[in-house]
This record gives structure tokens, C-alpha cells and sequence, in this order.
């Protein structure tokens, strides 16, 4: 036995493949580093950061266009196209998420999502229907890696840090999560985040294959 009884996803990045370059590099015809310029530069993630923690997504763009008129179509295309940032779920990390579901673990999800569309993604996404609860930052004024972020779904969902497991794509993320006492995984890969909840005992081992 693992001595854990809770798992606690982040989302985009590691069940859902969210990445504004997906819809941006059509946009940009190929343009790689003007794709990237703006993607740094102008739409940036502390920008997008400030939606995700709760900010007015049409705010947010109004204020973008009004410093970089010349790009307002590029702009408005983050709020009027979002769907085709997402390229779909993470086929290894949805197996994983059924063994783990298999096994009976508890799972909760803690995802850094405007309130105002993550609902579309979730009615979108099979796997991410199956959680007995997903505390969205937006919905709550507050964002990763912010601890209060954190305490909240710790306290609202009666979550023991000792027994509990957090999978992020973001070594902050999962900082903050070791600080507040629960075991961090760094998610790069799904086959790896497959070995790194064999080491601590919450999936059972592949069957080695048998030798001819």
C-alpha cells in the first residue's frame, strides 16, 4: 500500500493540451519567432495569468487593443477563438487517470482556467467530467502558484496534504504544493509520470512481457 488516497490533477498541460499556438501559428503563417514575439511581448502569460485569476476576459482584451491597436485582430482572435488553442485530451494521461480511477483513488483536479470558458472545456472533455470536484482559479479571484489557492481546495474538500499527490506541468506549481505539504510530481511526459506514481506505489508495475 502507498499510503496515499488522493490525487490531484492540474489540467491544461497535462490532461488537456492547451497551448495558444496551436490557434497562433496559423495566424502568423508560419512565422515562428513573430509567433513568439507576441506570444511574450504582447498576449503574454502574465497577462493571461490575469483572466486565469479572474480578471473579465473582455477587459482584459479592450485593454491589450487599446496599447497595440495595429494587432487587434491577433488580440480579439485569444478571446474569440480560444477553442483552437485546445489541441484535445492527453491520450497517455487519461489512461492513467483510468488506472488510477480503477485503483480508487480519490481524484480532484486544480487548474489555473478562465471561469468563463472553462465550463465549455469541461463539457468537451470526457476526463474531466470524472472528477468529484475541479476548484478553477478563476472562479475564485486567485491563481497558481498563489498557496491560497491551494489551501482552498485543501480546505474546502477536507484534503490531508500527508496522503495527497499533486501532478503539475509547472515546477512553481508543484513547489508550492510540496511547501504545504503535499507529495509533488513534476509532469514533462505521460509515460513518465506512469513510473513516477509506480515509485510511490499508486499504480501497479507493468507485467514484465514473458520471454521467448
Amino acid at each position: 500500500m502507498s499510503g496515499y488516497d488522493t490525487v490531484v490533477f492540474d489540467i491544461g498541460g497535462v490532461l488537456v493540451d492547451w497551448d495558444p499556438r496551436h490557434l497562433y501559428r496559423d495566424l502568423f503563417d508560419g512565422d515562428e519567432q513573430r509567433m513568439e514575439w507576441f506570444l511574450q511581448e504582447v498576449a503574454s502569460p502574465d497577462w493571461n495569468h490575469t483572466m486565469d485569476a479572474g480578471r473579465p476576459r473582455a477587459d482584459a482584451v479592450a485593454e491589450l487593443v487599446a496599447r497595440h491597436p495595429d494587432l487587434e485582430a491577433l488580440i480579439r482572435a485569444w478571446h474569440d477563438r480560444w477553442q483552437d488553442m485546445l489541441a484535445g485530451e492527453i491520450a497517455g494521461s487519461v489512461e492513467v487517470l483510468d488506472r488510477l480511477e480503477e485503483r480508487g483513488l480519490r481524484l480532484l483536479a486544480l487548474t489555473n482556467w478562465s471561469a468563463e470558458t472553462f465550463p465549455e472545456a469541461r463539457r468537451r472533455y470526457a476526463s474531466l467530467q470524472r472528477f468529484e470536484a475541479v476548484v478553477v482559479s478563476g472562479e475564485h479571484g486567485l491563481a497558481k502558484p498563489d498557496p491560497a489557492l491551494f489551501r482552498l481546495l485543501l480546505d474546502q474538500h477536507r484534503v490531508d496534504p500527508a496522503t495527497s499527490v499533486y501532478i503539475d506541468d509547472r515546477a512553481d506549481n508543484v513547489d508550492t504544493a510540496r511547501s504545504l505539504g503535499l507529495t509533488g510530481v513534476l509532469f514533462t511526459g505521460p509515460d513518465r509520470l506512469a513510473r513516477d506514481l509506480t515509485d510511490l506505489g499508486l499504480l501497479e508495475p507493468p507485467v514484465p512481457a514473458p520471454r521467448p
